[in-house]
């Protein structure tokens, strides 16, 4: 079960790609990152009405990377690359992960995440399709997106928050509030969503903001960073997947042999490495 929460995050934001295509095409993506993460952030603080649960430098620096900087980023990516490029450049978050604990804390990582790290890269890679023209500047800011996530998760882990549901609110109301002069900035004046993004919105909203970036910092806070950091390799299979099922899009076999191998990653990231099971069973005898 706590597996399954944790799972719920990148399943979620896995659906994004679909429901923006069905629902919210027409809409300029800076707004609906807004509509995305301030709605949430009010509705999760209405309903657990908290102060912030870490000094406020703290609080702001977490919204400002991991909502404002970080939908900023992503969108400026999602327009100078194609989806599958972007989505395979997010894919190095577990590298990047084992690479931000080797640099701020000496932790050099084990030969089991690395080589599982690389095996769910490899099996996006072969979901995606990365062989596109890549333009620096979008390449730059995909990393950037993902160094940040990186980052942010490190700090959540480590930060001693015992309230994750104001923390998740105060998030997504900061970041919002922080998103709306960009948005205006970049897309003019905020359009009023007709009632056929309705569904779309909710979904948003609800889903895959509200619950899905509590159970992100959950999981955060039970599995730590490297295990998140694979979990999230399930997000552009979820993203493919509905493509095929809601949008129309199939799938050839080498996309296939890509659900596979992260699927696979996934299976043996919860098997006890040599040594440790070696030690469990020492203890038992």
């Amino acid at each position: 079960m706590p597996v399954l929460i944790a799972l719920l995050a990148p399943l979620l934001w896995g659906s994004t790609y679909a429901v923006v295509s069905l629902y919210l095409i027409d809409y300029s993506p800076y707004w609906v990152a807004v509509w995305r993460a301030l709605p949430a952030g009010i509705l999760l603080l209405l309903l657990h009405p908290r102060w912030p649960p870490l000094p406020w430098g703290k609080q702001f620096l977490l919204a400002f990377c991991n909502i404002t900087a970080f939908f900023a980023l992503l969108f400026v990516a999602a327009f100078r690359l194609p989806g599958a490029v972007a989505g395979t450049l997010g894919a190095t978050l577990p590298l990047i992960l084992m690479g931000l604990a080797w640099w701020q804390d000496g932790k050099r990582p084990s030969l089991k995440w690395l080589l599982l790290g690389l095996m769910g890269l490899a099996g996006v890679l072969l979901l995606l399709n990365p062989s596109a023209n890549l333009d620096p500047i979008g390449v730059t800011c995909a990393l950037l997106a993902t160094l940040l996530i990186g980052q942010s998760s490190r700090w959540m882990q480590r930060w001693p928050v015992s309230d994750l549901m104001a923390l998740t609110a105060w998030q997504l109301l900061l970041g919002g509030l922080m998103l709306i002069p960009l948005a205006w900035w970049l897309a003019g004046p905020m359009p009023l969503p007709q009632v056929q993004a309705a569904p779309g919105l909710i979904w948003l909203i609800l889903l895959n903001t509200a619950l899905a970036y509590w159970a992100w910092l959950w999981g955060l806070k039970r599995h730590g960073p490297e295990m998140m950091g694979m979990l999230a390799l399930t997000n552009p299979m979820v993203a493919v997947s509905l493509g095929v099922l809601m949008v129309g899009e199939t799938l050839d076999g080498r996309q296939w042999l890509g659900i596979g191998v992260i699927l696979c990653s996934l299976f043996l990231m919860k098997l006890p490495t040599r040594f440790a099971l070696r030690d469990r069973l020492t203890r038992k005898g």
